[in-house]
């Protein structure tokens, strides 16, 4: 690991305002991601600004209906929260499948929004990689590409987003809120959260520089039944070959997201009119322009059948 500062903050106005001061300065709360890539040196920031004691890790109700999440709330809190587990299924569920019991205790809401690609190729520093090192090329491609994406690719980058819990935030329709060093809040639909992949891969998120996230907001629940399926190569440790993630109603009309599949959560609104349907036209639609290799060709009926078992559960 390279030799860098740190600071500890205790409020979002200094947080940023560290950050606008000091030149290769990033924002640390949980560390659950950062720590590991600065100890591969894949990340290596001059300056770590702490923001873990920020008070930002509350769960509160909104005049709307809905819940504001802290930046700072811990997996764990978040999944086991009465509210969430009653009216935001779905998003319990994601979050206890991903990683381990002992991470979720110090993974936080806007870290796992914001963790980088688990593509085996990024973690490898011998190996080209456009997110890593923009121009240098995309082992993936052409590579062992079994896990990458099959929608929303590009010929720079073909890596999967990993998180769990950002696909059930899209089937939710959540929002990311954010402060500026200028104290210019703003909120970010997590529809438009994610930049696709284009011809800059390493600009993964549309947050500028220096921008904070302090809460994900949920707008008032659907109701329905809510399931989140995650189909691995093991049953724990491992992350998502595809997930899909539905709120069913008693109509046959709902919400679909998948994971594993493209550079963040995907969710196609138009292909969820097909629920009533069946399985069959969803994915479809959900995978309609997909581009696939030799490899990862499988994601494709694996999504339709693992949809359909989901269905016919939310049917009972």
């Amino acid at each position: 690991m390279k030799s860098f500062t740190y600071e500890r903050v205790d409020s979002a106005a200094a947080a940023t305002a560290a950050f606008a001061r000091t030149s290769g300065a990033r924002f640390l709360a949980g560390g659950t991601n950062l720590l590991d890539l600065m100890k591969l040196e894949i990340e290596a920031p001059q300056h770590l600004i702490d923001v873990s004691r920020v008070a930002l890790d509350k769960i509160e109700a909104t005049p709307e209906g809905g819940l504001r999440i802290g930046a700072m709330v811990r997996n764990t809190d978040l999944a086991s929260d009465a509210r969430v587990r009653r009216d935001y299924g779905l998003l319990t569920r994601a979050l206890v499948a991903g990683a381990s019991g002992q991470l979720r205790n110090k993974a936080t809401t806007a870290g796992n929004l914001l963790q980088r690609t688990r593509c085996p190729y990024f973690y490898d520093t011998n190996q080209p990689c456009n997110k890593r090192k923009l121009g240098s090329g995309c082992a993936a491609i052409g590579g062992f590409n079994r896990l990458h994406a099959v929608v929303g690719a590009s010929d720079a980058c073909i890596a999967t987003h990993p998180s769990d819990m950002a696909v059930a935030m899209r089937a939710l329709d959540a929002a990311v809120e954010t402060v500026d060093a200028a104290g210019k809040a703003r909120t970010i639909p997590i529809a438009e959260f994610y930049r696709a992949p284009g011809k800059t891969p390493h600009l993964e998120t549309v947050l500028a520089p220096g921008e904070l996230i302090t809460a994900v907001t949920l707008p008032k629940p659907v109701g329905g039944t809510h399931i989140y399926h995650k189909v691995r190569d093991r049953a724990s440790y491992a992350f998502a070959l595809i997930s899909v993630g539905v709120i069913v109603q008693r109509d046959g009309t709902g919400r679909v997201a998948l994971g594993g599949v493209g550079y963040k959560p995907w969710r196609v609104e138009a292909a969820e009119a097909a629920l009533p349907r069946g399985a069959k036209p969803v994915a479809d639609g959900l995978l309609a322009g997909a581009k696939t290799t030799h490899e990862n060709a499988y994601k494709l009926p694996l999504v339709e059948r693992t949809l359909a078992g989901v269905l016919a559960q939310a049917k009972g």
